[in-house]
């Protein structure tokens, strides 16, 4: 039991950093570090992602609006995290979805909350919610289902 709990440690710990690297514009690509440049405050439990972000500039549309393919970028990227919480694997989306309700603008402060909602097989399903903090208004609600994967392939001999 003590190595399971020691396990779930070090999975928590591992997602708190690689989220915060890629808030500080280290560790991967510009495409999954620029849409998380403004991440703080990242609160990490098996499961479970809470964290807030500020909209800047840099992600906005042509009418200072965030842009939706950063919400959605940002919402894959921590739906993959919250995901690799459960078991230590490291997942990609296979099924997509997200569901626009409000517009946030430059400057606003988001509250961003993902958690595993359960798995089936090499299966894990997540969802991420994005509210404004100021008033709680819903921003964008991303649900995904994603599958496990190994950079090691099986033999096939």
């Amino acid at each position: 039991m003590e190595n399971d709990d020691d396990a779930i440690t070090i999975r928590i710990q591992s997602a708190k950093n690689w989220l915060e690297s890629l808030a500080k514009g280290q560790e991967s690509t510009e495409i999954e570090t620029k849409p998380l440049q403004n991440l703080y405050s990242i609160r990490v439990r098996r499961n479970l992602i809470h964290c807030n972000f500020i909209v800047p500039q840099s992600l906005s549309d042509g009418d200072g609006r965030w842009h939706v393919g950063a919400i959605a970028t940002q919402i894959d990227v921590i739906g993959a995290t919250v995901a690799y919480t459960s078991f230590g694997k490291h997942y990609v989306s296979v099924d997509f979805n997200i569901s626009y309700f409000s517009t946030a603008r430059v400057q606003e402060e988001m509250e961003i909350e993902a958690k595993v909602l359960g798995h089936k097989g090499n299966l894990s399903s997540v969802m991420v919610v994005i509210k404004k903090k100021e008033n709680g208004d819903l921003v964008a609600i991303g649900k995904e289902w994603m599958s496990a994967f190994s950079n090691h392939p099986k033999s096939k001999m």
